[in-house]
């Protein structure tokens, strides 16, 4: 595999921005791309398929089976170069330190570009890049990428610095106030909400092609994937399951929605934000997460979308619900305004936006539901609402964080509709 991963030191330092033109750029010059995002991050996926055109899927080194990540690697290989975005910067993980970028960048023989935030420092720099390429053996800083440089002055500084240390700076981006995406409480605003987004790619392509060696940086690419034994992902949830998708359900993992298919399962999306129904003839319901404490009256006023609901639970039609779907299926949602929203009752569940905490985390979960989710997964929990309610019902799953410290039980089961906060992205072997 020719893979290049996209790293930094921290959070901030604009990687998705440069991935972003990175993207659009080698899809301009005709090089056949696949874009990956490291870690359980469900918004930056969606702006790498709108700047390459191509699903983005997550390459999770704490979560999967590492025959799962050779699974996707595999597939991603037959492009000719795999830009991968990591997340947090590089040595981050999870809260025990596994499961980062360069854990994944190691496991899958990926070169790393280091982009360099250098808006605020001059020939500091040298030794930030010098103790992040000799910090671990095995992981390959193969060039410097420097962003925000304020003038041709700062940027000779910088390289001036940089020389002695013999890592290649393959390219220079300018401070530009316009390449600048807009956030919210989960991180960046959704692309599908960004207004002219192909627009803001363009003007990232622009700079990465003005800025950037193309060539030097495709040559840096050099990798070539371990031999790592095939494993399948989660098993679906029906033959034909009937997924939420829109702008209040937008946080579906694109490697389980194609795993559940590739094992023979049919997905059909519909639209509880436009009232629309699942499929009558679907044989499972998936709610995954989003924003609905954003779109509350819109959903509550989703008459049609919540009869269906409760019809297809009176069927017993399995009815799974993660994080934002998990809300919906409770009684109430409280806004940040602090009024309570009729959600499809379904769970005893009420959850509340209006005092916001967040809850953030690799969790380690054990069904105690075993007649309709079996088995033992690895997950991630990212929210800011919490539930003010939760009545006589089973609980979902044993939970315990990445230091293998007990959460307690969470989430709820009813009949065939179940749900928690936590995201499954892959199972653990028995």
């Amino acid at each position: 595999m020719t893979g290049l991963m996209i790293a930094a030191p921290a959070s901030g330092s604009g990687k998705t921005v440069v991935t972003l033109g990175l993207l659009r750029a080698f899809k301009r010059s005709g090089i056949a791309v696949s874009p990956a995002k490291a870690g359980p991050d469900f918004i930056d996926p969606a702006f790498h398929a709108a700047a390459s055109g191509k699903l983005c899927c997550n390459l999770d080194p704490w979560a999967m089976r590492p025959g799962l990540l050779g699974a996707l690697a595999e597939e991603l290989q037959r492009e000719n170069l795999v830009v991968v975005e990591a997340m947090m910067g590089l040595f981050d993980g999870a809260a025990d330190g596994s499961g980062s970028a360069a854990d994944l960048a190691q496991l899958l023989d990926l070169s790393v570009l280091l982009v360099l935030d250098c808006a605020k420092t001059s020939h500091s720099i040298a030794a930030v890049v010098s103790g992040f390429a000799g910090f671990r053996p095995g992981v390959r800083i193969a060039g410097i990428l420097l962003n925000k440089v304020g003038s041709d002055r700062h940027e000779h500084m910088l390289r001036q610095a940089l020389q002695p240390l013999g890592i290649p700076v393959v390219g220079v981006i300018k401070t530009d106030p316009a390449l600048v995406l807009p956030e919210r409480h989960l991180g960046l605003v959704q692309a599908g909400e960004h207004v002219a987004l192909d627009a803001f790619i363009e003007r990232a392509a622009d700079a990465v092609t003005a800025g950037v060696d193309l060539e030097a940086l495709r040559h840096l690419a050099n990798g070539a994937k371990p031999a790592l034994a095939s494993a399948k992902p989660l098993p679906p949830l029906g033959q034909r399951i009937a997924v939420a998708h829109d702008v209040a359900f937008a946080f579906a993992y694109p490697h389980l929605l194609r795993g559940w298919q590739t094992q023979g399962a049919e997905i059909r999306f519909f639209s509880p934000f436009a009232d629309e129904a699942p499929d009558d003839t679907a044989d499972a319901i998936f709610l995954p997460g989003g924003y609905p404490e954003l779109h509350a009256e819109r959903l509550a006023a989703a008459e049609g979308f919540r009869q269906s609901l409760t019809a297809a639970a009176a069927r017993c039609v399995p009815i799974y619900g993660e994080c934002g779907g998990y809300m919906v299926l409770g009684e109430g949602l409280v806004d940040a305004q602090g009024t309570r929203h009729r959600m499809a009752g379904l769970l005893p569940l009420v959850t509340s936006f209006e005092m916001r905490k967040r809850h953030l985390g690799y969790r380690k979960l054990r069904s105690l539901a075993g007649d309709i989710l079996t088995g033992s997964f690895r997950g991630h929990e990212f929210h800011y609402s919490s539930a003010i309610y939760e009545g006589e019902a089973d609980r979902l799953f044993d939970a315990h964080d990445a230091l293998d410290q007990s959460l307690g039980t969470c989430g709820l089961r009813r009949g065939s509709v179940f749900g928690s906060y936590m995201h499954l992205i892959d199972r653990v072997e028995a």
